[in-house]
């Protein structure tokens, strides 16, 4: 049984897909990072980084309980477990690999901090929210021309380069990315969310409930680490 801690951000989500794809046995654990349920002695031991995706595998290698920490380390541990969603073929693998990483080091970052600096932080930001719309469009561009010659995103297959991008890019609402310049991106998107696994895994994520629309301004400082809990 594997134990995923968890609130409903991207990273998340890819989680909840790459679980239900494999049809691999789970409990969720909801830590909300809006109440600073992160920051517990409990979930600190858990992940060090009181960050939220986080499993706990109780039959890990050697039959032993393993933790794995980081949406990307975890994608590749459960694919590994179920044999699911990694090409087999070295050079298809690491295609999918290169996007995973463009994922994991590029979509995920930059559209993380473009919300921060659209949504969060205060005046006088105009920098950061320039700098990080004009690089998640960019992201969104690099896709769409990746999308326009091939099925999926590392070439004709579903793998885990597909899992990991489509919480990122579906998520045009919240990053106000206009999807009508994409075509390429949409229809990939419309293609992933008919999936079953898809389906199931975002209506357990619709589920999940947090107080970070009614967040205490200390709670938020706290998060983000800044005002008292800067150390800047």
């Amino acid at each position: 049984m594997i134990d995923l801690y968890a609130l409903t951000s991207p990273n998340v989500q890819k989680i909840f897909i790459m679980l239900e794809e494999c049809e691999l046995p789970y409990n969720t654990h909801t830590v909300d990072v809006w109440k600073g349920d992160q920051f517990t002695p409990e979930f600190t031991k858990i992940n060090p980084l009181q960050k939220v995706p986080a499993i706990v595998d109780s039959d890990g290698p050697g039959g032993k309980p393993y933790t794995v920490i980081e949406s990307g380390a975890i994608l590749l541990y459960l694919a590994d477990k179920a044999g699911k969603f990694v090409p087999k073929d070295k050079k298809q693998y690491f295609d999918m690999m290169q996007w995973l990483m463009v994922q994991m080091a590029n979509l995920g970052p930059m559209s993380g901090q473009l919300v921060h600096f659209s949504k969060f932080a205060g005046p006088g930001q105009e920098y950061g929210h320039s700098r990080y719309r004009t690089v998640v469009n960019k992201l969104f561009d690099l896709y769409d021309q990746r999308l326009a010659s091939r099925a999926y995103v590392a070439g004709d297959d579903y793998t885990l380069a597909d899992i990991a991008a489509f919480p990122w890019l579906r998520n045009v609402g919240l990053l106000g990315i206009d999807l009508a310049t994409r075509p390429h991106v949409k229809a990939w998107v419309d293609k992933i969310e008919a999936r079953d696994a898809v389906k199931r895994a975002m209506a357990k994520v619709a589920t999940i409930k947090s107080v970070r629309d009614n967040a205490t301004d200390d709670a938020k400082d706290r998060y983000f680490g800044r005002g008292k809990y800067a150390r800047a």
